[in-house]
């Protein structure tokens, strides 16, 4: 079976998980332990997708 390190989005060094060609991820959070950050992805048939949250905005009374 193909594996393949899951890198991270943000500083693109290894984390500690790695895929197979049938793993599938919805919503998962992703923890670099090099640059300490977590990120949601989704992962379907290999392909690593990053999910942008939008920033918290402040009310304006």
């Amino acid at each position: 079976m193909n594996t393949e390190w899951i890198k991270c989005p943000i500083c693109q060094s290894k984390t500690r998980l790695r895929i197979r060609g049938d793993t599938e991820l919805k919503n998962f959070p992703l923890y670099c332990p090099k640059c300490k950050q977590e990120t949601l992805i989704n992962v379907q048939q290999m392909n690593i997708l990053v999910i942008k949250e939008p920033d918290a905005q402040t009310q304006s009374r």
